[in-house]
């Protein structure tokens, strides 16, 4: 019987610590890696046909497949920072299950970010290389990680984006028959975008080319 990657079981992981000189850290969207941020623009997507501009707000709107009208308004945000925060006021009427699907649901999202935008993601995933990826955060240990001292040189987190973003890196590295430009639906209830069951989702015309190669800093 395979065991389930601690990614899988977040509330039973620990928290990792992280030297800042050792990693590759996602910390603002105009850093060198902030592209690897689900706030970083430019990488649009489409979901059953609509159109929505950040990993950040498809993320958000995955909260509430009963309230279609919340998911509009959070998909409507230009800025993913607003998107966010569109979702704030309803976050205690997200679905039941929220807690325990939500790394699913991120998974997902990168992979979707990956599909529609394969080459100019995946070129930045790549130069990445092998190192560890730490998304620094000011409040939140458990997506990512905080200071942990005053110099800033230690990261303290459970870092679940970062080691999602390394767990699709390496699905990239082995990607040669660019199988990641299709992604399946969540196999978890109620997946749906406004009223509509999620569909497969593809790669876009701007998300397709040859393998990507890393990029050069």
């Amino acid at each position: 019987m395979t065991s389930r990657s601690s990614i899988d079981q977040p509330e039973k992981s620990l928290l990792r610590t992280y030297v800042r000189s050792e990693v590759v850290v996602v910390y603002k969207t105009r850093e060198a890696f902030g592209g690897l941020s689900n706030m970083a623009s430019g990488y649009p997507l489409q979901i059953n046909g609509v159109r929505i501009l950040t990993t950040e707000a498809l993320y958000q709107a995955c909260r509430f497949p009963h309230m279609p009208e919340i998911q509009r308004l959070i998909i409507g945000q230009h800025s993913p920072m607003t998107a966010k925060m569109k979702s704030k006021p309803h976050r205690k009427d997200s679905r039941s299950d929220w807690d325990e699907v939500r790394h699913k649901v991120m998974r997902w999202c990168l992979r979707v970010k990956l599909a529609q935008n394969y080459e100019e993601f995946g070129r930045l995933l790549l130069a990445t290389f092998d190192q560890p990826i730490v998304e620094q955060s000011r409040k939140d240990d458990f997506w990512g990680a905080k200071l942990g001292d005053e110099a800033g040189d230690i990261l303290v987190g459970q870092n679940v984006l970062g080691r999602l973003l390394m767990e699709l890196r390496e699905k990239l590295k082995g990607d040669t028959d660019s199988a990641l430009k299709t992604v399946p639906p969540l196999g978890i209830p109620d997946f749906v975008l406004l009223d509509k069951p999620i569909e497969t989702v593809i790669a876009t015309s701007s998300g397709s080319g040859k393998k990507p190669q890393p990029a050069l800093f």
